[in-house]
């Protein structure tokens, strides 16, 4: 009996890996791998047969991870087209392989010590935290010995990982250029204050633009002063309050900051293999008033391409630039909820495709926690399949479902409470560890659903 197919796998529905079997394998797989992302491989997979065949798939040439996200990507840059404007988030995360010294293809992370790989995607989303899709992954290793060469003045950028951060953002621009109806913005944090990066585009009007935040404080302006020394002679534009979430080591709290915007141009810095231009750009710093004692003022400061005058622009901005956390969500979904550093695959060429379908799993996740908050009266079945939400509805509600698609809110709490939501009014929100939680079980209501109606159809 073959299960319906869900929303996970219309995201690979257009695969092409050269072998309409191959192209099977790989939508079944991230069905099984969906239903049990906590699991090992053989763990998700049911019996030797078709753990051999997922061993047999990560195997092969033509299954690399670009050829498995290539789907989709396309999805998302469908997706994204329905949007005016669209964030593109881009980060680094580490997986620490340490313990597991058998992978061939991995190097050294921060230490010799320890050993593993590290990813960069890039995350498209809306300005209200809706996540779209992966629009790009780049992956890198470093050989035994390398650590620190980065930082040599003298290196050529091309020859260090920091280039990741600049040749992202040329994809990302890329991929503007091809829209109309949508404006692609580039987030980056202290990483991506790479001077290379601001002068990429010089703000045509079908390029991306690009916010950043600033790790060089004391950055050179054409009129011999310092960025910090135009910001404190800028007045205060406005000043904002919101209430910051907790951390580990910090408690939520109310954070007040006063916000500047400089409009300034920066020297261009000397490289011994290319000359570069100066730039004009915008700075905004919000600052922290009255931190709390013992506790570290929250402040930043980023530079953009965009112009800024008004306080709502600046606010605006600022509020994009928040949406980056959205990504060390994506990042604690995946080590997490997929545990993606457990994985026990012999290669790194095995080890990534892998890692790309995990990847969408985690995406679907995000997806779903920020859509029921922004969208909840978008009927269900825009991201639940006709057989999952019915399923859900059935499990939870002990009555049968309605003939038309309840709202995606009803149907995200109902998934969620199958992973500890008590949906009491005081809850808010479901969270992705409960919607995860949910999400793993609704593969086994829909076989369970569809094995009562054939079993209905066969003795009457």
């Amino acid at each position: 009996m073959m299960a319906p197919e869900s929303k996970l796998a219309s995201e690979l529905q257009d695969i092409s890996l050269g072998d309409r079997r191959l192209n099977h394998r790989a939508q079944q797989l991230i069905e099984t791998l969906g239903a049990k992302p906590t699991q090992s491989i053989p763990g998700a997979c049911n019996g030797w047969d078709e753990t051999r065949a997922a061993y047999r798939f990560f195997d092969h040439d033509r299954a690399t991870a670009k050829q498995v996200l290539a789907p989709h990507v396309a999805c998302t840059q469908a997706r994204l087209r329905e949007h005016p404007r669209v964030l593109c988030i881009q980060d680094t995360s580490e997986l620490d392989y340490t313990t597991k010294k058998g992978i061939a293809g991995l190097g050294p992370l921060n230490f010799e010590s320890r050993y593993g790989m590290y990813i960069h995607p890039t995350l498209a989303l809306t300005p209200e935290r809706v996540a779209l899709g992966l629009l790009d992954l780049h992956t890198f290793t470093r050989e035994p010995g390398s650590l620190g060469q980065d930082k040599d003045p003298l290196r050529p950028l091309e020859e260090k990982e920091s280039v990741r951060w600049v040749d992202g953002y040329g994809r990302v621009n890329e991929l503007a250029e091809t829209l109309t109806d949508t404006r692609l913005t580039y987030i980056a944090d202290r990483e991506g204050d790479i001077y290379d990066l601001f002068v990429e585009a010089p703000i045509p009007e079908n390029s991306a633009d690009w916010l950043v935040r600033v790790q060089h404080r004391d950055r050179c302006l054409a009129d011999g002063r310092k960025l910090n020394e135009a910001l404190d002679a800028a007045p205060v534009l406005t000043e904002i309050t919101f209430e910051r979430p907790a951390t580990k080591g910090a408690k939520a709290r109310q954070v007040e900051q006063e916000v500047k915007v400089v409009r300034v141009t920066l020297k261009a810095p000397r490289r011994p293999d290319r000359t570069l231009a100066d730039v004009t750009v915008t700075a905004l710093l919000a600052t922290e008033v009255n931190p709390p004692a013992g506790e570290e003022p929250l402040n930043w400061l980023l530079l953009t391409n965009m112009a800024v005058e008004t306080a709502e622009q600046a606010i605006e901005k600022l509020s994009w630039y928040l949406c980056r956390w959205q990504v060390e969500i994506f990042f604690r979904i995946l080590k997490s909820g997929c545990r993606i550093e457990e994985l026990q695959l012999e290669t790194r060429e095995r080890l990534e495709p892998a890692l790309a379908f995990y990847m969408i799993i985690a995406w679907r996740v995000l997806h779903l926690t920020m859509l029921g908050r922004e969208c909840p009266e978008l009927p269900c079945d825009a991201v639940f399949a006709e057989e999952e939400w019915k399923a859900v509805y059935l499990v939870t509600q002990r009555q049968a479902p309605p003939e038309q698609p309840p709202s995606l809110d009803t149907i995200v709490r109902m998934v969620a409470s199958l992973g500890g939501f008590l949906n009491r009014k005081s809850d808010g929100f479901p969270g992705p560890k409960t919607l995860w939680i949910g999400l793993q079980r609704i593969p086994d209501f829909v076989m369970a659903l569809e094995a009562y109606r054939s079993v209905g159809d066969s003795y009457g």
